[in-house]
């Protein structure tokens, strides 16, 4: 039998291939073999990384990206019902969404589905939203939290026009905006205004947390 390390690799290899079938049926088997759900979800996340990276290098084409995905949707919808987290006691509204210029969603969908599975109301914009996307559907959700997903360097300035949307509604003290993806680090926060970056999906949840307690303090 195979170790669970070399399952996650083949895991990773088959998402960065984009073979679909051979996707699931891995993703089957470590379900199978109650190998953490976490440690499987990281893999895919970081496959998909492989893959943006290829893509800006011009290494791969949109349609190897669009297999790519595929092939991690496959197999997220066998991981999704293993997921664990903690609910949370805070109440709040996120609207999540890939900025502008991201053709690729995967990690946007296990971050919304982790904060889905912790309690939190999940809006979901897909990918490629532009900065008045985003605002509009807070301010039309009424939601508190703006999760932006950027894996793509290049459309990082669009941030600065999303922090300017809020400012203009003068919404920007009711609306926090969180990101994360492979483009964007802590450095990011300062540069742009944002409230706060989350390295992966898991620690989104606690940093959505985190804001929504301190809203809730300072109202």
């Amino acid at each position: 039998m195979k170790e669970a390390e070399e399952l996650l690799d083949e895991l990773n290899n088959a998402v960065v291939l984009g073979d679909v079938h051979k996707a699931r049926k891995i993703a089957e088997q470590l379900v199978n073999r109650s190998v953490s759900t976490r440690a499987a979800l990281e893999r895919l996340t970081e496959a998909m990384q492989v893959v943006d990276k290829k893509y800006e290098r011009k290494e791969c084409s949109v349609t190897d990206v669009v297999a790519a995905a595929s092939a991690m949707r496959e197999a997220f919808k066998v991981f999704e019902p293993h997921l664990q987290v903690k609910p949370v006691q805070v109440v709040g509204k996120i609207v999540i969404g890939s900025l502008k210029g991201n053709i690729q969603g995967m990690g946007k969908d296990i971050v919304a589905a982790t904060l889905r599975t912790a309690g939190f109301q999940v809006v979901d914009l897909g990918v490629n939203v532009p900065p008045e996307g985003f605002v509009d559907a807070a301010t039309q959700e009424k939601a508190q939290i703006i999760a932006v997903s950027i894996s793509v360097d290049e459309t990082v300035p669009f941030l600065k026009e999303l922090v300017n949307c809020l400012h203009q509604i003068k919404a920007r003290n009711k609306v926090k905006i969180v990101v994360g993806g492979r483009a964007v680090s802590e450095k990011t926060c300062s540069e742009y205004g944002v409230d706060a970056y989350a390295k992966d999906a898991w620690d989104c949840v606690k940093k959505v947390k985190g804001l929504l307690l301190h809203k809730q303090h300072h109202e």
